[in-house]
Formats: structure tokens, sequence, C-alpha cells
């Protein structure tokens, strides 16, 4: 493995761990703490939390890393046979679909559907309610597989 794969690898393990930490702490706490407010308040405050997200530090860490994985890919591809070009793959793979592609398939969505609901109106409870306990599920799934991406690409590291 060239330095500069090896640095492109550590980077976009770093990258894929710091985005699995800020799912694990959704996760973990920042939407049960949320989901324990009176509805207005917890729909008021995602909504809130939905906007500051979409600054250059997560976009970064999640887009960055996503574009590394792509480039792992095609290092990958290009050295077919060594024992770590698997673990790229599969790595970067992980990240692209069940971090990347979650975020855009499925939180995104139901993320702007939140953002157009009026807090105390008709049915917005109910809605949190399921929004909650959705998003929550799929979080996880984000959570889990880009720790997992950060695994294999740390051992598709060299010795």
């Amino acid at each position: 493995m060239s330095t500069g794969l090896r640095a492109l690898t550590i980077a976009a393990a770093l990258g894929c761990g710091t985005v699995g930490g800020v799912f694990f702490a959704f996760s973990a706490f920042v939407l049960r703490a949320l989901a324990r407010l009176p509805a207005p308040q917890g729909i008021a405050a995602m909504q809130s939390i939905n906007v500051t997200a979409v600054r250059p530090p997560l976009m970064i860490a999640l887009f960055g890393t996503a574009a590394a994985c792509v480039a792992l890919v095609g290092a990958a591809v290009r050295s077919w046979g060594d024992r770590s070009a698997l673990l790229l793959v599969a790595g970067s793979v992980v990240y692209l679909v069940g971090a990347v592609g979650l975020t855009a398939g499925y939180h995104v969505p139901r993320n702007d559907r939140l953002a157009r609901l009026d807090p105390g109106g008709v049915g917005a409870a109910e809605h949190w309610e399921g929004y909650v306990r959705g998003w929550a599920r799929w979080n996880h799934v984000r959570a889990v597989s880009s720790l997992a991406a950060a695994g294999a690409l740390i051992g598709s590291l060299p010795g």
C-alpha cells in the first residue's frame, strides 16, 4: 500500500468513525431526549437540529468521507488481488450505502416533511411519534454501517 493510499484510508476511516459517532449520539441519547419532550417542543427542537446539521462540519465529514470512499474503491479495483482491496471496497460500499444512501434516501425526505410541520398543528404529535420510531430505527443502521466501514478500512491497512 502506497503512502498516499494509506493516508487516504486512514482519513476515510477517521471520517467513517466520526460520522458513526454522530449517528450513535443521536441513537443513544439525542433523539430519545427529544422524544421525552412534549411533541411540539420535540418537533421544534428537531427542526432546529436539522437546520443546523446542514453546515460545513457535518457536511464535510459526511460527504468528504464519501468522496474518499469512492477514491478508495477506484484504488482497490486497480490493485485487485491485494489483501487489502476487498476490505477497502467492503468498507467503502458499506459507508456509501449505509450512511450516505440512507441519509439521502430516507432521513432527508423525512426531515424535509418535518420541516414543513407546524409543531402545534393538528396531527403533529402523531406524526412526531412515527417520525421518531422510523428515524431512530434507520439511524441505528447508519451508525452501525459507519462504524463497520471504519473497522473494515482499518483492517485493510498493512500490519
